[in-house]
């Protein structure tokens, strides 16, 4: 006889993930998943330990969908047992949202039952919201909520108060149980998330399929001393090497104890005649095996695991001392203009056009924001006040309407306020979760517009010249960074801008174009270098892009326009300064690039390494450690 086994899908963010996914990622995520079993007349589910409910009874309320898992001809007296044993390894202190969670759990539980597992599209909302820039930089603030933090060790950055809040409901709501109110979340030494504990071959398959390397350990710790005592090492490892990065770049560890679940069969089915054996697997394919509690050895194995799956770029053995010296911070304008003056000019601009709707814009300037800009920039107050949501949603609404009666060379004192604003963490969260980047996206697309145009006067310049500012302190945000260059709506204004800008006949707007090429260049490396891709860059998985691939393949349409323009700016540049900023963007935009990219592709085609080497031959570079970054950057381009 055999019973039904359902599985219950549940929204854990009840429809924020689907109504600000979009905006806080660049791509849409429909839900953040949870899901428990159903069999036997019974939900089961993993979060407080395993915890269960009558169907539909518990917690989460209703399920947003119910998919059919097949049938089940295993009794429920195993069943029972099956999940007595499993208490064991899913406790409380072990969950962890991203690796090792409820639907974890499920998948176990499916593989045990059916032989089956999950639908996908759970599995890989991880993965898929970790290869979005602003799910690698939540990565840290995640995985904090789950261990306590070292001694000295820096604070993690504080996310975007709305990623902050929706972070705390969905962990709060995945860790409740269902008879109590959810609990402060466990802390423990180290995170339990690099270890996956795999207790039927469903299971198994389903993680050697989904992770480009995984060391599998097949165990017998109630029977086996030297089990015992590796054990210690491979959590380590796990900790020190497992996939716990924002782009995944490392190995799944997984136990298999033989004396759990289904343990001993997937044990005889791999040919384990022995434990502690260790196996491990590139690309879903055994490559080598390891038996007995050989530490030395387990270390070599797992490195040459990941040295295979994960080989190192060319670029990190060549010599690059000027490159690496190079600060990766963004290039802020920061100078606090007299506020007075600066709404006075506006204030002037507007009485000229006179309006109902303009004058209630005036004074939300004049006693809001003016106000507010003072008390930050212009005053030693501390802590330094940050504007409110109400405030910049006022400022918001009185910019669309001075934007829609003022002509642009009138616009740039309001430019400056929103430059000076860009300088408060709080602004450019709140602008990295509105539609289009709120008023700093309007500026742009003006800014572009603007550009295009055949002449141009002095009010144009000043006002295209406040936007770049504006602009290169925005870069400072990392997901506002992402948001302009190619999030939702963007509409490639902020690239669409510096192009062009990067060619102005007046030195400071190259000035400031330069420094927003490096911000934007900048940024593209230092998510290269903390995700790891100089220690394993290049992609052998074989159609199975990781997350740091999938970033990089979104990234790389404005990169190969950025690049274009760089070299085309080098070519006619002679302002040292400038040069040195466009240099040092070419640097960033070129180390650790992909092998196989576009953007090295282009810039062999356009013979950039001539281009920058021939500055070496001008007047244009005098400063010593100018010509050392023009040397090493010639290096690193590719020969035409």
């Amino acid at each position: 006889m055999t019973s039904p086994v359902k599985l219950y899908i549940y929204d854990l963010s009840n429809g924020l993930a689907k109504q600000l996914s979009a905006q806080l990622t660049g791509r849409q995520i429909d839900g953040i998943w949870h899901t428990s079993i159903v069999v036997f007349g019974k939900e089961i589910f993993y979060g407080q330990g395993i915890a269960q409910s009558q169907p539909g009874k518990s917690h989460h309320g209703t399920p947003l969908q119910i998919v059919d898992l097949g049938e089940t001809s295993i009794d429920q007296d195993t069943w029972e047992e099956y999940l007595e044993e499993m208490r064991e390894h899913y406790t409380a202190d072990k969950y962890h949202l991203l690796d090792f969670n409820c639907n974890s759990f499920t998948n176990d539980c499916a593989g045990f039952l059916t032989g089956g597992a999950i639908p996908s599209f759970v599995k890989d909302l991880p993965t898929d919201f970790l290869s979005t820039p602003f799910g690698a930089a939540l990565r840290p603030t995640i995985d904090a909520m789950y261990r306590r933090p070292s001694p000295g060790a820096p604070a993690a950055a504080p996310p975007p108060p709305v990623a902050s809040a929706l972070l705390q409901a969905v962990a709060s709501q995945a860790q409740a149980s269902s008879t109590t109110p959810p609990a402060p979340l466990a802390a423990t030494e180290s995170l339990a998330g690099p270890m996956h504990p795999c207790t039927n071959s469903a299971s198994f398959r389903s993680l050697i399929r989904a992770h480009r390397a995984v060391v599998a350990f097949f165990t017998d710790p109630q029977g086996c001393p030297p089990c015992r005592a590796i054990a210690p090492l491979v959590q380590k490892l796990a900790d020190e090497k497992g996939t716990r990065s924002a782009t995944g770049r490392g190995a799944a560890f997984t136990t298999i104890d033989i004396r759990v679940g289904a343990g001993n069969t997937l044990a005889a089915e791999w040919g384990i005649r022995a434990t502690p054996t260790f196996m491990f697997f590139l690309n879903g394919t055994k490559i080598s095996e390891l038996k007995g509690a050989d530490p030395n050895e387990l270390k070599t194995q797992v490195d040459l695991l990941l040295f295979q799956a994960y080989p190192p770029h060319p670029h990190s053995s060549l010599p690059l001392p000027t490159i690496k010296a190079l600060s990766l911070a963004p290039i802020l304008f920061t100078q606090v203009p007299a506020l007075d003056t600066v709404l006075a000019k506006l204030v002037s601009f507007v009485d000229a056009v006179p309006s109902s709707s303009s004058s209630q814009a005036k004074e939300i300037l004049r006693a809001q924001v003016v106000p507010y800009l003072k008390s930050r920039f212009a005053s030693e107050t501390k802590p330094l006040p940050s504007a409110s949501p109400a405030l910049l949603a006022s400022w918001s609404a009185a910019t669309n309407t001075l934007a829609g009666s003022l002509k642009p060379e009138s616009l740039f004192p309001l430019v400056d306020m929103w430059r000076l604003a860009a300088l408060d963490p709080a602004v450019t969260a709140w602008l990295a979760i509105t539609p289009a980047a709120g008023p700093v996206g309007l500026f742009a697309r003006t800014a572009r517009d603007a550009l295009a145009q055949p002449t141009q006067d002095k009010g144009t310049r000043n006002y295209v010249l406040t936007a770049l500012r504006l602009l290169a302190n925005a870069f400072g945000s990392a997901p506002l960074a992402r948001v302009l260059l190619a999030g939702p709506g963007s509409d490639g204004a902020a690239i669409g801008t510096l192009v062009p800008a990067l060619l102005h006949t007046d030195a400071a707007v190259r000035t400031a174009a330069a420094s927003l090429a490096f911000n934007a260049a900048a940024s593209v490396q230092r998510a290269r270098v903390a995700s790891g891709v100089g220690l394993g860059g290049v992609n052998v998985n074989q159609g199975k892009p990781d997350a740091a691939d999938a970033a990089a393949a979104a990234d790389e349409e404005w990169q190969v326009e950025l690049g274009s323009a760089l070299v085309e700016a080098l070519q006619r540049e002679e302002g040292e300064e400038v040069v040195h900023r466009l240099v040092a963007a070419l640097a960033c935009l070129l180390r650790f690039a992909p092998d196989d990219g576009q953007v090295l592709g282009l810039l062999e085609v356009l013979g950039a390494r001539a281009v920058v080497l021939g500055k070496l031959k001008t007047a244009s570079v005098q400063k010593k450690e100018v010509r050392k970054l023009v040397e090493e950057v010639g290096a690193l381009c590719p020969e035409a």
